[in-house]
């Protein structure tokens, strides 16, 4: 069986995200192009503002890997027209929401990273073994040590001030309040605060039954400190957040009932 060697356009290829998505995908035996605005850094000057810049780049390409933490749904629309599938480590439920309603002519993939991804296989895999109406609860706890990019770091802070439904009940939950608490294996007894990571909605859709997740840090201190700054009025306008010593050891479960599904690495 041979398998075949695509061509990626991984979109801020030189980023968080992007530099170690490119460097596996050569590693692989893929041709990686990557873009962005900084003709420094890319094998691609493109800003993606400029539709026909877009669409030029995307001649002969297989895939796009979205990597610049730009939420366009258009820019998945505009790979399908030209045949290329469409990758999206997205977290954002809004951007998943607006993606998903989208009918493209080649495929669209979400869900392809720690969270969601890794976190959404976890649930999956506890629901094929003990399925049930049970609420699926899910754990992300990451290293405060961890070099974050910019879209992460964006989307951590729109957290804040904000609420989303319950995937469940529809009932509004303001983010990084309402903790649960769990017993991970290495890491003890922790409380996290729910948060609206995207896959949350599409599981509780897909496995029938509620799936809930929950954020904290490596530091239980920093944990509580980030529940009592989405208290703030403005906090979501912050800046930015300094990069804080610690490790880059991040812990992902999902657990029902006494049943527990683990992962953990770094970075």
């Amino acid at each position: 069986m041979t398998t075949r060697t695509l061509r990626v356009l991984v979109l801020g290829g030189y980023g968080a995200v992007g530099a170690p998505a490119t460097a596996a995908l050569r590693a692989a035996g893929h041709t990686c192009l990557t873009a962005g605005r900084d003709p420094r850094r890319a094998d691609l000057a493109l800003d993606l503002a400029r539709r026909e810049d877009y669409r030029r780049a995307l001649e002969g390409v297989d895939v796009v890997v979205n990597a610049a933490g730009a939420e366009d749904p258009a820019l998945a629309a505009l790979a399908a027209e030209h045949g290329a599938a469409f990758v999206d480590p997205t977290a954002s439920s809004g951007y998943t929401a607006r993606l998903e309603r989208l009918a493209p002519r080649a495929p669209v993939l979400l869900g392809v990273g720690l969270a969601p991804g890794l976190t959404g296989l976890l649930a999956a895999d506890l629901h094929a073994a003990r399925p049930g109406p049970e609420p699926v609860e899910v754990a992300v706890l990451l290293g405060e040590g961890e070099a974050h990019g910019a879209a992460a770091t964006a989307w951590t802070l729109g957290l804040l001030g904000r609420s989303f439904p319950d995937p469940a009940t529809g009932e509004p939950v303001r983010n990084l309040s309402r903790g649960a608490v769990f017993d991970l294996p290495g890491r003890g007894r922790r409380r996290l605060l729910r948060a609206d990571f995207a896959d949350q909605h599409a599981l509780t859709r897909d496995l029938g039954r509620p799936v809930r997740t929950h954020l904290g840090l490596d530091s239980a201190a920093l944990t509580r400190a980030l529940g009592l700054l989405a208290r703030l009025p403005g906090a979501g306008r912050l800046p930015g957040v300094p990069r804080l010593p610690g490790s880059d050891v991040w812990t992902a479960a999902a657990r029902s009932g006494p049943h527990l599904r683990l992962a953990r690495g770094r970075g």
